[in-house]
């Protein structure tokens, strides 16, 4: 069976050096908040070309804490709304919601999977604070339209980076596009820890500033509390494993780049719609995402041909049970993404014998 991603293929050719820092980080007697985390800290927002990085523990804490940083700040208030995908993975309005303020879904462009930017305008209310952009899928949002947009409101624009690790759109990288931006670094990510982790970026000092407290208890300094925090930090360990694959983050994802090629290139299928990509070096190919009338047909016979396939996502976000206030809106492209993705194996590992099989199995579907 070709794997739909083989982790233990991606991190092996590090177990060295992942053994020489874990052996380090043992050695130094401190675990959390040390110098593994600063070190990541800087490097990764050198990577991303901001001023800040703040980690925390994971994906989802990241994009609260933006928005909870900036309530912190009196720039959101409870009840405030956030224009948000409707074709997302649900953590992304999850996020808005535990934060205390209101999604407002826009529905996507069919061929590239990203929120229509021209939707969004007539979303915008007198209660409307930002703008949460997902380059879902690895590939990013117009973010010159959506800073217009946002320029023209007096809105906040939150980057969700959580599956676009070292994307570029006209010289700059995802993390770097909006006002700030919230990362994941589960493992199954183009950068991903051994466990979970997530980070924030940012340009804006006193909204950095806030967020290092508020994912520590709401403290600066120990004992005192400025704000009703959270804990929510990185560990040194993961910190350490994530410097070590940071550095080879670019060429890691000019392989997915060269697997997505052959892809797009050699599939003929009129069965199978393939993605658009608007701009090559704005998509990391964190997933490859093809749409089908007969998903449940094709992915039973990729699996026969011995291909392992996942679906992201079967569930829009609106017709899950924790979103039963929104079961009645209409999102009718975002449904029907939602009914006809497929996800084809795709990773910096994956062996170019095994693209050749998967893609002759694809054309070779009826």
């Amino acid at each position: 069976m070709i794997p739909f991603l083989d982790l233990k293929a991606v991190n092996a050719p590090y177990e060295r050096e992942f053994k020489k820092v874990y052996e380090e980080v043992i050695a130094s007697g401190w675990y959390i908040l040390g110098q593994q985390v600063n070190a990541f800290e800087q490097e990764f927002a050198a990577y991303c070309g901001t001023k800040h990085c703040i980690s925390v523990a994971n994906g989802l804490d990241a994009l609260i804490l933006i928005i909870e940083g900036y309530k912190e700040l009196g720039i959101m208030n409870g009840g405030d709304e956030v224009i948000v995908p409707a074709n997302t993975y649900i953590a992304s309005i999850l996020a808005i919601s535990r934060a205390g303020l209101v999604p407002v879904l826009v529905e996507p462009d069919i061929d590239t999977f990203l929120i229509d930017v021209n939707a969004i305008e007539n979303k915008i209310t007198s209660k409307t604070k930002a703008i949460l952009p997902v380059h879902l899928y690895g590939q990013l949002c117009n973010m010159d339209a959506i800073n217009t947009v946002a320029k023209k409101y007096g809105l906040k624009v939150i980057e969700d980076s959580a599956q676009s690790h070292g994307s570029i759109q006209n010289g700059k990288r995802s993390g770097s596009l909006g006002d700030a931006s919230g990362f994941s670094f589960y493992p199954g990510k183009n950068l991903g820890a051994l466990g979970d982790g997530g980070a924030i970026t940012t340009n804006d000092d006193e909204l950095a500033n806030t967020l290092k407290a508020l994912r520590n208890y709401g403290s600066h300094q120990k004992y005192y509390n400025l704000y009703k925090g959270v804990n929510s930090r990185l560990d040194e360990m993961q910190a350490a494993f994530l410097r070590v694959k940071l550095r080879d983050l670019d060429s890691a994802n000019e392989k997915r780049r060269n697997v997505a090629a052959r892809y797009l290139k050699e599939l003929k299928n009129d069965f199978i719609v393939l993605p658009k990509v608007d701009n090559g070096e704005s998509h990391v190919w964190h997933l490859f995402v093809v749409r089908t009338p007969n998903r449940e047909k094709l992915q039973s016979y990729l699996k026969e041909c011995g291909v392992q396939t996942v679906i992201h996502y079967p569930i829009a976000p609106h017709k899950q049970e924790a979103y039963k206030e929104l079961d009645d809106h209409a999102f009718p492209l975002t449904e029907q993404i939602h009914a006809s993705v497929l996800s084809l194996p795709i990773s910096n590992t994956i062996e170019s014998d095994d693209v050749t099989k998967i893609i002759s199995a694809l054309n070779n579907f009826r």
